[in-house]
């Protein structure tokens, strides 16, 4: 355990050490003053330049305050500052320098008094950073457009002003030696199963890091099956979803500095679902889950079996369809396999160009590029038009998965299928099936199986079945998931008649 220095009485060892910590720092002011009625006690007040305007402002609380002080005798002064007489709601006693310290950097103002053996925290407008605005990777059509922001005091208002009960707990612990990064911990006490969030905090507590500048640090930190390609967290960048999975029972993690939640545990159903299933009818949310469920097989095994049907199942095919391929190949000098590796590798450099490249121009690059790279290399009779169809399908197909975490897995992928579809046929994309199914079959999220709700049924009252690939009516979906405790798990029922 660390050995905190407490807050000296004399102001000038205080202002000492923060000096000699705060050496070379020309962002953070320090700045001495005499209060009291006749201006007879020194103070000093520390804060960063960005996040404290003129202290003595009349309009602001930390000017009204520091007007008042000058007011009151010695005794009073210190008086009012140990009871807080002013009712400041935060502005909190601290007991050591290293806690003022932690405390300013935060972005709060910290006020020393000679012969005060405390430090005042005075809450102040904090670091600047992005307003909130629409979340940028999970469009949807009916719900909140609220997306969350950099700053984790905001991210969790947006939260709790969607969750307004006391049952939601809201713990900070702070992560990096060096950054000091806030990370909070948001979950229904009632709800959330204690192991899970232990196992967090240990996972999480096992490691000393420099610093987490976002919440994909705390991931990769915090994951269990590290060699797996498939995500063991879920990602989100809006409130509302973040708020629904906290009443399944799950937990939230917001990271200082990072618009991205992760919520634990997870599973493939729910990394396959978007907040807008629970909004719309039964009926439209079953027949969007189905096509991306569809959309998931294309993107995994759709370039794979193109390669096995040509290959070495020609059969299968009928004749019309058979003599169209050989058509359509005709000139092309290289085998299939190859054909097919470089469109695909040509199709994700310009998905990655899109992403890099400036906002007006990321669009045109992802068109123009791909139309351009497709005809260009079919008029060349470099590939054949049928292997730009297949790719361009499987594409397509990824981007329909709502994930990006679990989508760039499928991608990844991908191009074990075409290896096992091009070299063995269907054997190999048999194989390939045995094996991605056998792997996730065996993959847990904190104790929770990847494959649930599609496992597990023998579990006494799960009723998880309900919502997964087909969604059922609304009012039948009395029960929460498996993620929270079993004596909580009724979430709706209907009204007693009087």
């Amino acid at each position: 355990m660390d050995c905190k220095t407490p807050v000296y009485k004399n102001l000038q060892e205080n202002e000492v050490w923060f000096r000699k910590k705060c050496e070379n720092c020309a962002d953070i002011k320090l700045r001495p003053m005499y209060l009291g009625e006749k201006a007879q006690v020194p103070c000093l007040a520390i804060h960063l330049e960005v996040t404290v305007g003129n202290l003595m402002l009349e309009e602001s609380m930390l000017g009204r305050l520091f007007q008042k002080l000058q007011e009151v005798s010695e005794v009073e002064l210190r008086q009012c500052l140990e009871k807080n007489e002013l009712g400041i709601s935060d502005a909190d006693p601290l007991e050591t320098l290293e806690d003022g310290m932690r405390a300013m950097l935060a972005g709060n103002l910290i006020l020393l008094v000679d012969g005060f053996e405390k430090i005042l925290k005075i809450g102040s407008k904090g670091y600047p950073g992005r307003s909130v605005s629409s979340a940028q990777s999970e469009k949807v059509l009916r719900g909140s457009n609220e997306g969350f922001s950099e700053s984790v005091k905001i991210n969790v208002a947006l939260v709790r002003k969607r969750i307004r009960s006391t049952g939601m707990k809201v713990e900070e612990i702070f992560i990096g030696e060096r950054s000091d990064t806030v990370v909070s911990l948001l979950y229904m006490k009632e709800l959330a199963y204690p192991q899970v969030l232990e196992e967090l905090k240990q996972r999480l507590a096992q490691y000393e890091i420099d610093g987490v500048m976002d919440s994909g640090i705390l991931e990769q930190l915090a994951q269990k099956e590290w060699r797996s390609p498939f995500p063991q967290f879920q990602t989100t960048e809006r409130p509302d979803l973040a708020a629904m999975e906290i009443l399944n029972g799950r937990v939230v993690v917001l990271s200082d500095n990072s618009p991205v939640a992760l919520i634990l545990p997870a599973t493939l159903n729910t990394l396959m679902s978007v907040s807008e299933d629970r909004y719309n009818r039964f009926e439209i949310a079953s027949f969007q889950r189905i096509l991306r469920y569809g959309a998931m097989a294309l993107a995994l095994m759709l370039s794979g079996v193109y390669l096995a049907v040509i290959g070495f199942h020609t059969r299968i095919l009928p004749t019309n369809l058979l003599l169209s391929f050989a058509e359509a190949r005709r000139g092309v000098p290289f085998p299939s396999l190859l054909e097919i590796l470089f469109m695909e590798v040509a199709f994700e450099l310009i998905r990655e160009a899109g992403l890099r490249m400036p906002g007006p121009l990321s669009g045109t690059i992802g068109i123009v590029g791909g139309l351009i790279i497709g005809d260009a290399a079919v008029s060349a009779n470099l590939v054949s038009p049928m292997a730009v169809v297949v790719v361009a399908l499987s594409a397509l197909s990824s981007f329909a998965i709502p994930n990006e975490e679990f989508s760039a897995a499928f991608r990844l992928m991908k191009y074990g299928f075409v290896l096992l579809g091009g070299l063995l046929g269907m054997f190999g994309i048999v194989a390939g099936c045995y094996l991605f199914l056998g792997h996730l079959s065996r993959l847990t999220s904190f104790q929770i199986p990847y494959l649930m709700p599609f496992t597990g049924k023998g579990v006494p009252g799960y009723c998880d079945e309900r919502d997964s690939l087909l969604r059922a009516p609304l009012y039948q979906m009395t029960r929460r998931p498996i993620f929270s405790r079993r004596n909580q798990r009724i979430r709706l029922k209907k009204k007693e008649e009087e």
